[in-house]
């Protein structure tokens, strides 16, 4: 499967963003998603985790009730609704696919194909 994140760009703190993720290939059905961010010079971090279906969620305690993740198997996409924008939060975004479909991995080495990423900067 192939990943192409969207959406990212500059917002003042306090705004929004919504992040999508478009999938081609092979249908984004097959396999649970999710986000990861990696700001400069630090390593690359886990946002938020969906299952295959959509039945379970999890997030970093960071984005917890600002940031939301949801899919639609339908249109082979993902996305990343972002809201109350902090400036820590200014980084690269990418979705990434997990062949373990029923599990909400957190960690990069537990996903197996990546987007491009998109690069969400917050001001102050």
């Amino acid at each position: 499967v192939q990943l192409q994140a969207s959406g990212g760009g500059l917002v003042q703190a306090g705004g929004s963003l919504r992040l999508s993720c478009a999938a081609s290939g092979r249908t984004l059905s097959s396999y649970a998603v999710g986000w990861f961010r990696q700001a400069p010079g630090k390593e690359r971090e886990f946002v938020a985790a969906i299952s295959w279906g959509g039945g379970s969620i999890v997030y970093a305690d960071s984005v917890k009730g600002r940031f939301t993740i949801s899919r639609d198997n339908l249109k082979n996409t993902m996305y990343l609704q972002m809201n109350s924008l902090k400036p820590e939060d200014t980084a690269i975004y990418y979705c990434a696919a997990s062949n373990m479909r029923y599990k909400l991995a957190t960690s990069p080495a537990e996903y197996h194909y990546w987007g491009q990423g998109t690069l969400v900067t917050v001001s102050s």
